[in-house]
């Protein structure tokens, strides 16, 4: 009787081991051959489907909307020119008003014009028997060249970071004077890590525009830039890329192909410098494009990275604009005439300009129409190797209610026009629920039609459920790239305020990081430290906005990113 208790107990035993090795193997070899990446987003997608359950967004119908197809108006979208700073007051009557790029025009490093301005100011210099002085506004170029080419408004003189922005401004009508070809000196470059740098040169043998081209086109060096339309240093890359694959026409189809081929292997363009900056320190790049003012003024760089110059100068030429009077031409000589002494120069010098001057740019001087029409070009091609989809995650919480929510509308109305026949979009909406306004379809005029109604039947009311917005739109674009893998997939999140409702940022964080979308985050007079945290997880913008600027913003951002 004990032998068969003995037998029965050990059989018990016996099959449960078989069942545990069965069962763990079954396990083991379900992940067997897959790598780490793959078990991960396999995981992440099922908690992403138990989110996405549990969240339970609806679908709603919504009427299309009439659709404008006339052109962007740029200057209906520009906010109030007084959103602008005046870093140097005129002292009298007997004034100039001067737009200045933002690295001269600033405080501290950023600020070696309005320093002396102001001593030009101090200085009593006399126009016409009178005591002359300048009032300076801190503008980024491309900024001010759309308030001066739309007529929005139009100062007495211009002073950006390139030449580049005056021939612009000239091709578009308006009336320029040259003043003076430079005020201080200073160049753009590529700024390469050092390894990286070195193993290039063991390769290619220098490093120029030619060879950092080539580098991208074969996947050998991951580079990123700023928007030709609004920095100077990402236009001057742009025609400077186009004339390193011809030279004699930088809009010619041999010039077009090279630039697309270059361009399929660009990770990203930068909305803003900041961004470009937080993805080299990440690692994600190994090299982006720079002034050498701002190079040499940052250790982190200089220590680490290899400044290679490119593209036309960065001298900072003075243009008078408009009809504008003999005194106030004479009042602008005598200004230049100021700032460009020995004095200047050297204080200019110390705030990390006027270097690099042997440098000289090997390309021919470019019209003002032709750097339009490659703005045009570059807006076409940049995504033509892989086309944008993405989706609007849209605050309507209570705390939207009134200017903030119209403002909202009217930027994605106004915006809607940068985002690109090729590109796929879809729209949702969260306060206390997530409720899916649009699903994804390519954006022809019929989803155009839709994402204008979409976009109008907004309402606000209730709490804030941000990241449950995110987890549907996560949800939506790998439904997508599950039926078209050739896709880049983008989030923008517009939002005021922070989440008090719904999943947090811990609980989706790991998917966000997982899937490697970006989210562009887009704050109306927002605590922008917790939108800067989702968009920073995948080097992503954040844009801090209130109801005077965001339509400008946005439709900056669209034109970039779609």
């Amino acid at each position: 009787m004990k032998s068969k208790k003995t037998f029965f107990f050990l059989s018990v035993i016996f099959l449960a081991l078989v069942f545990f090795l069965v069962y763990g193997g079954i396990k083991f070899t379900a992940n067997f051959g897959k790598s780490a990446a793959q078990v991960t987003v396999e995981d992440a997608g099922k908690q992403l489907d138990k989110y996405y359950k549990n969240i339970a967004p609806k679908t709603e119908t919504v009427a299309k909307g009439q659709v404008d197809l006339n052109p962007v108006d740029v200057a209906s979208t520009l906010p109030d020119i007084n959103k602008f700073p005046v870093t140097v007051n005129n002292t009298s009557d007997n004034f100039v008003e001067i737009f200045s790029s933002t690295e001269k025009s600033g405080t501290g490093v950023d600020g070696w014009l309005a320093e002396t301005a102001a001593e030009f100011n101090k200085a009593n210099v006399m126009v016409n028997g009178k005591p002359a002085s300048v009032k300076i506004r801190n503008i980024a170029s491309g900024t001010a060249a759309d308030f001066i080419r739309s007529g929005k408004y139009v100062p007495d003189a211009f002073t950006p970071s390139n030449e580049l922005w005056g021939e612009m401004v000239k091709a578009s009508g308006v009336k320029t004077q040259l003043v003076a070809n430079r005020l201080v000196g200073n160049v753009p470059g590529i700024v390469i890590a050092k390894a990286k740098y070195d193993a290039l040169v063991a390769k290619y043998g220098s490093i120029n525009v030619q060879t950092v081209t080539d580098a991208i086109a074969n996947n050998q060096l991951s580079m990123g830039y700023t928007d030709p339309f609004a920095s100077s240093t990402g236009l001057n890359f742009l025609i400077t890329a186009l004339n390193a694959y011809d030279s004699s026409n930088v809009l010619s189809d041999k010039a077009v192909q090279g630039f697309e081929k270059f361009q399929a292997n660009v990770p990203f363009i930068a909305s803003t410098t900041i961004q470009m900056r937080d993805a080299a320190t990440s690692g994600a790049l190994d090299g982006f494009v720079l002034e050498y003012q701002t190079y040499v003024n940052a250790p982190e760089l200089k220590n680490g990275y290899v400044f290679t110059p490119f593209g036309v100068r960065h001298d900072s030429p003075l243009y008078a604009l408009g009809d504008i009077s003999q005194t106030k031409l004479d009042i602008l000589k005598q200004f230049a005439a100021f700032v460009t002494q020995d004095k200047y120069a050297k204080t200019a010098k110390d705030k990390g300009f006027n270097g690099l001057d042997d440098y000289k740019s090997e390309m021919a001087p470019i019209e003002g129409k032709v750097l339009i029409s490659a703005q045009k070009v570059w807006k076409e091609k940049k995504n033509s190797s892989k086309p944008i989809t993405a989706v609007f995650v849209t605050d309507t919480s209570g705390s939207m209610s009134g200017a903030p929510l119209n403002r909202l509308k009217e930027s994605l109305i106004k915006g809607q026009k940068y985002l690109g026949r090729d590109n796929s979009i879809g729209l949702i909406s969260y306060s206390d629920n997530v409720t899916i306004k649009l699903p994804i379809a390519k954006y022809d005029l019929n989803q155009q039609s839709l994402f204008v109604g979409a976009v109008n039947s907004l309402q606000a009311s209730g709490n804030t459920a941000t990241f449950d917005g995110i987890v549907v739109a996560l949800k939506m674009l790998q439904d997508q790239l599950a039926a078209n893998p050739n896709t880049k997939p983008i989030i923008f999140v517009l939002s005021d305020g922070e989440t008090n409702k719904g999943y947090s940022l811990n609980d989706i964080k790991g998917l966000i990081e997982t899937y490697k979308i970006p989210i562009y985050t887009v704050g109306y007079n927002a605590n922008i430290k917790a939108l800067e945290s989702i968009s920073g997880i995948n080097e992503a913008a954040s844009i801090n906005a209130d109801t005077d600027d965001v339509v400008y913003k946005i439709g900056n951002l669209f034109n970039v990113q779609m």
